[in-house]
Protein backbone atom coordinates (compact mmCIF):
# COMPACT_ATOMS: atom_id res chain seq x y z
CA UNK A 1 0.00 0.00 0.00
CA UNK A 2 1.29 3.29 -0.77
CA UNK A 3 0.29 5.66 1.72
CA UNK A 4 3.07 8.85 0.14
CA UNK A 5 1.00 11.74 0.57
CA UNK A 6 1.89 14.47 -2.28
CA UNK A 7 3.46 17.60 -1.41
CA UNK A 8 2.59 21.56 -2.62
CA UNK A 9 4.37 24.30 -1.96
CA UNK A 10 1.98 27.94 -2.41
CA UNK A 11 3.83 31.15 -2.43
CA UNK A 12 1.88 33.56 -1.60
CA UNK A 13 -0.10 30.82 0.19
CA UNK A 14 -1.31 32.92 3.51
CA UNK A 15 -3.61 35.73 1.95
CA UNK A 16 -5.45 35.98 -1.24
CA UNK A 17 -5.35 34.06 -4.32
CA UNK A 18 -2.64 31.82 -3.13
CA UNK A 19 -4.45 30.81 0.42
CA UNK A 20 -7.85 30.32 -1.93
CA UNK A 21 -5.23 27.70 -3.72
CA UNK A 22 -4.01 26.48 -0.30
CA UNK A 23 -7.23 25.66 1.19
CA UNK A 24 -8.59 23.84 -2.02
CA UNK A 25 -5.55 21.49 -2.17
CA UNK A 26 -5.85 20.44 1.59
CA UNK A 27 -9.11 18.92 0.63
CA UNK A 28 -7.47 16.67 -1.29
CA UNK A 29 -5.01 15.80 1.53
CA UNK A 30 -1.82 17.27 0.20
CA UNK A 31 0.84 18.10 2.56
CA UNK A 32 0.50 22.14 1.45
CA UNK A 33 3.54 24.29 2.62
CA UNK A 34 1.39 27.92 2.14
CA UNK A 35 4.45 30.14 2.29
CA UNK A 36 4.10 33.50 3.10
CA UNK A 37 6.07 36.73 2.47
CA UNK A 38 8.23 36.15 6.04
CA UNK A 39 8.98 32.93 4.42
CA UNK A 40 10.10 34.11 1.49
CA UNK A 41 10.13 37.08 -0.55
CA UNK A 42 11.18 36.77 -4.16
CA UNK A 43 12.27 40.35 -4.18
CA UNK A 44 15.41 39.43 -1.87
CA UNK A 45 17.44 36.98 -3.51
CA UNK A 46 19.10 35.99 -0.33
CA UNK A 47 15.50 35.11 1.37
CA UNK A 48 14.97 33.00 -1.87
CA UNK A 49 18.21 31.16 -1.67
CA UNK A 50 17.17 30.62 2.44
CA UNK A 51 13.68 29.07 1.30
CA UNK A 52 15.33 26.71 -1.39
CA UNK A 53 17.83 25.37 1.31
CA UNK A 54 14.74 24.45 3.52
CA UNK A 55 12.34 23.30 0.42
CA UNK A 56 14.42 21.86 -2.17
CA UNK A 57 11.69 19.51 -3.50
CA UNK A 58 7.76 18.97 -4.26
CA UNK A 59 5.03 17.70 -6.34
CA UNK A 60 3.29 20.82 -6.87
CA UNK A 61 4.28 24.59 -7.20
CA UNK A 62 2.96 27.59 -7.69
CA UNK A 63 4.32 30.65 -8.05
CA UNK A 64 2.57 33.32 -6.70
CA UNK A 65 3.56 36.89 -5.62
CA UNK A 66 2.04 40.54 -5.64
CA UNK A 67 2.71 43.22 -8.00
CA UNK A 68 4.12 47.01 -7.65
CA UNK A 69 2.50 49.80 -6.55
CA UNK A 70 0.65 52.31 -9.87
CA UNK A 71 3.13 54.13 -10.75
CA UNK A 72 3.57 56.48 -13.80
CA UNK A 73 6.61 55.65 -16.30
CA UNK A 74 9.11 58.60 -14.79
CA UNK A 75 8.45 58.38 -12.01
CA UNK A 76 9.58 54.29 -11.66
CA UNK A 77 13.11 54.23 -10.27
CA UNK A 78 16.40 52.48 -11.07
CA UNK A 79 15.38 50.70 -7.24
CA UNK A 80 11.89 50.00 -8.05
CA UNK A 81 13.15 48.42 -11.64
CA UNK A 82 15.78 46.23 -9.67
CA UNK A 83 12.81 45.35 -6.98
CA UNK A 84 10.44 43.95 -8.94
CA UNK A 85 12.50 42.06 -11.70
CA UNK A 86 13.85 40.11 -8.62
CA UNK A 87 10.07 39.70 -7.16
CA UNK A 88 8.29 39.13 -10.35
CA UNK A 89 11.58 37.72 -12.62
CA UNK A 90 14.50 36.62 -11.18
CA UNK A 91 13.28 34.96 -8.56
CA UNK A 92 10.66 32.60 -10.05
CA UNK A 93 13.68 31.74 -12.36
CA UNK A 94 16.02 31.09 -9.65
CA UNK A 95 13.16 28.61 -7.64
CA UNK A 96 12.77 26.37 -10.86
CA UNK A 97 16.42 26.24 -11.35
CA UNK A 98 17.06 24.63 -8.02
CA UNK A 99 13.83 22.97 -6.89
CA UNK A 100 13.03 19.36 -7.70
CA UNK A 101 9.85 18.73 -9.09
CA UNK A 102 8.43 15.27 -9.27
CA UNK A 103 7.54 13.70 -12.18
CA UNK A 104 3.94 13.85 -12.82
CA UNK A 105 3.85 17.02 -10.94
CA UNK A 106 2.31 20.74 -11.30
CA UNK A 107 3.46 24.08 -12.16
CA UNK A 108 1.48 26.94 -11.39
CA UNK A 109 2.23 30.31 -11.96
CA UNK A 110 -0.59 33.17 -10.88
CA UNK A 111 0.61 35.99 -13.28
CA UNK A 112 -2.10 38.68 -14.27
CA UNK A 113 -3.92 39.72 -17.58
CA UNK A 114 -1.69 42.37 -18.09
CA UNK A 115 0.61 39.88 -19.78
CA UNK A 116 -1.88 39.65 -22.48
CA UNK A 117 -3.21 43.10 -22.23
CA UNK A 118 -0.32 45.79 -21.23
CA UNK A 119 -2.01 48.34 -18.50
CA UNK A 120 -0.88 51.79 -18.70
CA UNK A 121 -0.50 52.05 -14.80
CA UNK A 122 1.60 48.99 -14.35
CA UNK A 123 3.90 49.36 -16.66
CA UNK A 124 6.28 47.22 -13.85
CA UNK A 125 4.13 44.72 -13.75
CA UNK A 126 3.26 44.22 -17.50
CA UNK A 127 7.08 44.15 -18.07
CA UNK A 128 8.21 41.55 -15.83
CA UNK A 129 5.32 39.40 -15.64
CA UNK A 130 5.43 38.88 -19.19
CA UNK A 131 8.62 38.20 -19.50
CA UNK A 132 8.30 35.20 -16.89
CA UNK A 133 5.81 34.14 -19.01
CA UNK A 134 7.79 33.54 -21.85
CA UNK A 135 10.40 32.11 -20.12
CA UNK A 136 7.59 29.56 -18.44
CA UNK A 137 6.05 28.48 -22.08
CA UNK A 138 9.48 27.46 -23.21
CA UNK A 139 10.47 25.64 -19.85
CA UNK A 140 7.20 23.90 -20.02
CA UNK A 141 8.24 21.93 -23.30
CA UNK A 142 11.48 20.77 -20.95
CA UNK A 143 9.17 19.70 -17.97
CA UNK A 144 6.83 17.81 -20.26
CA UNK A 145 9.22 15.26 -21.09
CA UNK A 146 8.82 14.45 -17.28
CA UNK A 147 4.72 14.20 -17.22
CA UNK A 148 5.09 17.64 -15.23
CA UNK A 149 2.34 20.10 -16.35
CA UNK A 150 2.74 23.99 -16.33
CA UNK A 151 -0.19 26.08 -16.39
CA UNK A 152 -0.18 30.10 -16.56
CA UNK A 153 -2.96 31.59 -14.58
CA UNK A 154 -3.98 35.00 -15.74
CA UNK A 155 -6.59 36.59 -13.40
CA UNK A 156 -8.17 39.91 -14.38
CA UNK A 157 -10.57 41.52 -11.50
CA UNK A 158 -10.80 39.00 -8.48
CA UNK A 159 -11.81 40.37 -5.27
CA UNK A 160 -8.70 40.62 -3.68
CA UNK A 161 -6.86 43.75 -1.25
CA UNK A 162 -5.02 43.54 -4.19
CA UNK A 163 -7.59 44.65 -6.78
CA UNK A 164 -8.68 47.28 -3.37
CA UNK A 165 -5.45 48.95 -3.66
CA UNK A 166 -5.53 49.14 -7.64
CA UNK A 167 -9.50 50.46 -7.74
CA UNK A 168 -10.56 53.67 -6.92
CA UNK A 169 -14.03 52.91 -6.71
CA UNK A 170 -14.71 49.33 -7.03
CA UNK A 171 -18.70 49.45 -6.52
CA UNK A 172 -18.27 51.44 -10.13
CA UNK A 173 -15.91 49.48 -11.53
CA UNK A 174 -17.80 46.15 -11.19
CA UNK A 175 -20.78 48.02 -12.89
CA UNK A 176 -18.41 47.88 -16.31
CA UNK A 177 -17.35 44.16 -16.07
CA UNK A 178 -19.43 41.63 -18.18
CA UNK A 179 -20.29 39.84 -15.15
CA UNK A 180 -21.12 42.43 -13.01
CA UNK A 181 -18.70 41.70 -10.42
CA UNK A 182 -15.16 40.81 -9.20
CA UNK A 183 -13.82 36.84 -9.37
CA UNK A 184 -13.66 35.13 -7.01
CA UNK A 185 -10.31 33.31 -5.16
CA UNK A 186 -12.02 29.94 -4.23
CA UNK A 187 -12.62 29.70 -8.12
CA UNK A 188 -9.05 29.56 -9.04
CA UNK A 189 -8.72 27.76 -5.44
CA UNK A 190 -10.69 25.31 -7.29
CA UNK A 191 -9.65 25.36 -10.68
CA UNK A 192 -6.46 24.51 -9.58
CA UNK A 193 -7.81 21.54 -7.44
CA UNK A 194 -9.85 20.21 -10.44
CA UNK A 195 -6.91 20.08 -12.48
CA UNK A 196 -4.92 18.04 -9.85
CA UNK A 197 -7.74 16.04 -8.41
CA UNK A 198 -8.64 15.16 -11.76
CA UNK A 199 -5.00 14.08 -13.34
CA UNK A 200 -5.19 16.65 -16.32
CA UNK A 201 -2.16 16.72 -17.94
CA UNK A 202 -2.24 17.63 -21.13
CA UNK A 203 -3.36 20.99 -20.46
CA UNK A 204 0.04 22.53 -20.34
CA UNK A 205 1.93 25.45 -21.67
CA UNK A 206 -1.24 27.43 -21.53
CA UNK A 207 -2.27 30.10 -20.07
CA UNK A 208 -5.91 30.80 -18.71
CA UNK A 209 -7.33 34.05 -18.72
CA UNK A 210 -9.28 33.89 -15.33
CA UNK A 211 -11.23 37.28 -15.96
CA UNK A 212 -15.42 36.39 -16.40
CA UNK A 213 -15.34 37.37 -20.34
CA UNK A 214 -13.68 40.99 -19.46
CA UNK A 215 -10.28 40.54 -21.73
CA UNK A 216 -10.29 41.96 -25.37
CA UNK A 217 -7.50 39.06 -25.94
CA UNK A 218 -8.23 36.31 -28.51
CA UNK A 219 -5.59 33.86 -26.82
Amino acid sequence: MNNYMKKAIVLGGSRGIGKAISESLKTLDIDVIAASKSDIDTSNMESVRKFLQTYSNTDILVLNTGGPPVLEFKKISEEDWKKYHNQLFLGFCTILQNISISDNGYIFVITSNVIKEPNSKLIISSAYRAAFASVFKILSKEFAKRQISCINIAPGPINTDRTKELIDNVDEFVDTLPMKRLGKPEEIGNFVKSIIENNIKYLSGTTINFDGANSNSLF
